[in-house]
């Protein structure tokens, strides 16, 4: 597999690598510690890179964001040469998020709808993502992705354009909170 371009992110500390090929079939993964991916070959390689803090996988792109005081020089190189020596597929089976608690009717599969078909393409794009958390009443939990995950933009305009558009199109009721 080969990383075909570097893109930076809203973030400073995330960089989105898009890649020739799938390193994950469909979904989904986000690691924030090494424990996390021990059972993902790739995630772990890269966690053996010091200043790496977490890794996004999506099917055709992997987000890094690496320790607020390193720099990428070197760094994205060091990156790049562990997704290269990895095959495609070789990462841990892809799973999007299926274990949301709360409420499992029509309105919670509104939103899902809307975050699969409205916000997840926008997120990815920045190299992000997010996960449903769970749906308690009109209260709906979410974790941000890769490189929304640590980025200060996300929750102060993009958390309420999230809930925004939730309201409008959903509910509105709905509050959105990042837990």
């Amino acid at each position: 597999m080969k990383v075909v371009k570097l893109e930076t992110t809203p973030n400073p500390n995330a960089i989105k690598l898009l890649l020739d090929g799938r390193i994950i079939e469909t979904g989904s993964r986000s690691y924030d510690h090494p424990s996390e991916a021990k059972h993902d070959p790739v995630a772990t390689a890269l966690f053996e890179i010091s200043d790496v803090k977490s890794v996004f996988f999506m099917p055709t792109f992997v987000t890094i964001v690496k320790a607020a005081a390193a720099s990428w020089d070197g760094l994205a190189q060091q990156v790049t040469q562990v997704l290269e020596a990895h095959s495609p597929l070789e990462s841990a089976a892809s799973t999007t998020p299926e274990g949301v608690s709360g409420e499992q009717d029509e309105r919670f599969q509104q939103i899902r709808d809307v975050i699969e078909t409205r916000i997840l393409p926008a997120l990815a794009m920045d190299g992000g993502g997010l996960e449903l958390l769970g749906l308690e009443g009109h209260v709906l939990s979410i974790r941000y992705q890769g490189a929304c995950g640590s980025c200060p933009s996300a929750i102060a305009g993009t958390l309420r354009g999230i809930e925004h558009l939730l309201r409008v199109e959903v509910d509105p009721a709905l509050s959105v909170i990042a837990g």
